[in-house]
């Protein structure tokens, strides 16, 4: 019923920086605690960034903490992932996700993708060297 939709993805050089859109349709987005998830080749998909539906509380992976920087717009029922000083290890598909199996106060987020209901299809990041 949730369909989300990843973009900005791409080619990108160390130490630049990418922003990722996760575009959400089909149902009321703004209640829904989001997060980021990524995935390289040959490894377990990982966390990497989690908001509330307030999107004023927000958490990150060691890996990614401050680099990377999570938001959103409720109102364009979009969310976000500012990465910057992007490394090499950073290279993955990215995929964001939204639990919609019940109702959260504004600070509730989740860093488990076994609690993800919704998932998007990926974007890919290649980080060169």
């Amino acid at each position: 019923q949730v369909q989300l939709v990843e973009s900005g993805g791409g080619l990108v050089q160390a130490g630049g920086s990418l922003r990722l859109s996760c575009a959400a349709s089909g149902r009321t987005f703004s209640n829904y605690p989001m997060a980021w998830f990524r995935q390289a080749p040959g490894k377990e998909r990982e966390f990497v960034a989690a908001i509330s539906w307030s999107g004023y509380n927000t958490y990150d992976a060691d890996s990614v903490k401050g680099r990377f920087t999570i938001s959103r717009d409720n109102v364009k029922n979009t969310v976000y992932l500012q990465m910057n000083s992007l490394k090499p290890e950073d290279r993955a598909v990215y995929h964001c996700a939204a639990v919609a199996r019940g109702y959260y106060s504004g600070s509730y987020y989740s860093t488990r993708a076994d609690e993800m209901d919704y998932w998007g299809k990926g974007t890919l990041v290649f980080v060169s060297s």
